[in-house]
C-alpha cells in the first residue's frame, strides 16, 4: 500500500458503486482511512476495506442528523461529496417530488456536509481539502435533464462560495466534473443506444473509466494541490469541446 494519504481521514459519500467506489479504493490504496456512505444499513460485500456509515440524503431530517456526526469525526481532513441521483423527464413533464429528491441528494446533502466538515477542520486546526463531485450537465444540457442541471449547476455555484469562505483556513474546496463514465448510474439512464450515440461524438470515442475520475480526485485531495481552490476539473474526453 502506497501511504501518500497515511494518517488522513476522508469521508466519501455515495462510495458504494461507480465513481465514489473508485475514488474510495483509490484513496485506501494510498494509505488514507476511507469511511463511505450508502442507503442500506449493511454495506454491501466487498466493502469491508472502508468504514461504513448509512445515510438516506433524500431525507432531510436523516442529513440533518449525519451532518452532526460528522461534525464528529475524529481526524477528519477530506471530504468527498459524490452520493448523487438522476431521473430523466421533460420539464413539463417533471414531477415535483422527484425534483426535490434530487436537490436534497445532490445539492442540500453536499452544502451541509461542507459545512460539517469544514466546522470539524476548524475546530481541530487541521488543513483539509473537499471534493465535490459536480457533471459536465452543470455546465451543458440535453432533454430531459432540468432536475439534474439544476442540481450539479448549484454545486459549481457552492463550491466557489465555500472556496472564499474557507481559503484562510486552509482548507481547499473545488469541483470534478466527469463526462460519459461507464457506470450502473450511466447505463440506467442512458441505455445501449444513448451509450452508442454518444460514443460516436466524444472524441476519445469511448466513455470514462471511473478510475480515470478517481486518478484526478485522488490529486485534487491530496497533498500535491496546495494552491487549487474553488476550480472545476472537467474530465470528459473533450467532449464539452466539441
Amino acid at each position: 500500500m502506497n501511504t501518500l494519504f497515511k494518517g488522513k481521514v476522508a469521508l466519501v459519500t455515495g462510495g458504494t458503486g461507480g465513481i465514489g467506489r473508485a475514488i474510495s479504493n483509490r484513496l485506501h490504496e494510498l494509505g488514507a482511512k476511507v469511511i463511505i456512505t450508502g442507503r442500506n444499513e449493511a454495506p454491501s460485500p466487498g466493502l469491508e476495506i472502508f468504514s461504513y456509515l448509512q445515510a438516506d440524503f433524500s431525507s432531510r431530517p436523516q442529513t440533518e442528523a449525519f451532518a452532526a456526526k460528522v461534525e464528529s469525526i475524529e481526524n477528519l481532513s477530506i471530504l468527498v461529496n459524490c452520493a448523487g441521483i438522476n431521473e430523466i423527464h421533460r420539464l413539463e413533464d417533471f414531477p415535483s417530488q422527484v425534483f426535490d429528491e434530487i436537490q436534497n441528494v445532490n445539492t442540500r446533502a453536499p452544502y451541509l456536509l461542507t459545512q460539517a466538515a469544514a466546522r470539524n477542520m476548524i475546530a481541530g486546526g487541521r488543513p483539509g481539502k473537499i471534493l465535490n463531485i459536480a457533471s459536465i450537465w452543470a455546465s451543458q444540457t440535453k432533454v430531459g435533464r432540468s432536475a439534474y442541471c439544476t442540481s450539479k449547476s448549484a454545486i459549481l455555484g457552492m463550491t466557489r462560495a465555500a472556496s472564499a469562505d474557507l481559503a484562510s483556513k486552509d482548507i481547499l474546496v473545488n469541483a470534478l466534473s466527469p463526462g460519459f463514465i461507464a457506470t450502473e448510474l450511466t447505463e440506467r439512464t442512458m441505455g445501449a443506444a444513448g451509450i452508442k450515440e454518444v460514443q460516436a461524438v466524444v472524441p476519445m470515442g469511448r466513455l470514462g473509466k471511473a478510475e480515470e475520475i478517481a486518478e484526478v480526485a485522488a490529486f485534487l485531495v491530496g497533498p500535491g494541490n496546495t494552491y487549487l481552490t474553488g476550480q472545476n476539473i472537467i474530465v470528459d474526453g473533450g467532449f464539452t469541446n466539441v
